[in-house]
């Protein structure tokens, strides 16, 4: 039987939550922070989860199909 076989983005970008969902860092804070206001800095700080509709193709990511 061959190895299964992920997708070695989504391995490295996502996490899953003990619920099942899918956790996200967020985007927009590598560079370019100066033309960002605080508020935007402080709200996307940390990770996110996922919404419904984008777990489904992350799922299908990651190995086993979580």
């Amino acid at each position: 039987m061959p190895k299964m076989k992920t997708k070695s983005g989504a391995k490295k970008r996502f996490k899953m939550t003990a619920t099942g969902r899918v956790k996200v860092g967020v985007a927009g804070k590598r560079h370019r922070l100066l033309s960002h206001s605080s508020d935007y800095i402080r709200k996307n700080r940390g990770t996110k989860v996922l919404k419904k509709g984008d777990e489904g193709l992350v799922k299908w990511y990651m190995p086993y199909h979580r």
